[in-house]
């Protein structure tokens, strides 16, 4: 059986590689601005990213399903909810850099949603989809400690505008819960999920 990834963030893959699994990567192209329009304006957190999560997941799903007739596709995303605010990715230095400011000394919840679809006999199959919550702990970095890790790009791309297992990692002072959750995908939660739907996650794992 196989395992589709539908995203192309590398930590990730890097999360599903360590853990035994080799997954195919297609990205969903789902616009989530034109998405996350459509919800209501008081949508809970939970909600958003659970919706985006499971539109990627459907997307590729129907995309690859006569091609891997036999698979899980594994849908995912990430949210920073700040200060009563939910964030996703900074996308300019200008606002990455506004919002470490905001964080320094504080904390966050990354929210983190994940849907799972089984695909049989190239037709879409059973859903299942959850969140996790993982509170972190920001570190005090200085003003020119900001200023050189935006300069990097890594904050760019990610959720909220940190990791923690990069250069992000020096400003992160601890987090409860699942580190796998806050790194881009929760192997707990997928567990769970991928269980929901009949599917043993040994039977993905590469070495046996």
């Amino acid at each position: 059986m196989l395992l589709v990834l539908a995203s192309q963030s590398p930590a990730r893959l890097q999360v599903l590689r360590s853990a035994g699994v080799e997954p195919s990567v297609h990205v969903s192209g789902v616009d989530e601005d034109a998405l996350m329009a459509t919800l209501h304006e008081d949508a809970a957190p939970e909600t958003v990213v659970v919706a985006l999560a499971e539109a990627k997941a459907r997307t590729v799903a129907e995309e690859v399903a006569a091609r891997y007739p036999d698979s899980v596709v594994v849908g995912c995303d990430s949210m920073l909810a700040h200060d009563g605010v939910l964030v996703g990715k900074p996308g300019t230095p200008e606002v990455a850099r506004q919002r470490w400011l905001g964080m320094v000394g504080g904390t966050g919840v990354l929210l983190t949603g994940h849907s799972v679809i089984r695909v049989q006999d190239g037709a879409l199959g059973a859903i299942a989809s959850g969140t996790a919550s993982t509170t972190v702990h920001f570190g005090s970095p200085s003003p020119a400690e900001i200023d050189a890790y935006v300069a990097t790009g890594e904050p760019l791309s990610v959720a909220g505008g940190f990791t923690i297992d990069g250069k992000g990692g020096w400003f992160v002072d601890g987090v409860d819960g699942d580190p796998s959750s806050v790194i881009g995908l929760s192997l707990p939660l997928t567990r769970r999920l991928l269980i929901e739907i009949g599917v043993s996650v040994v039977d993905l794992w590469q070495a046996r």
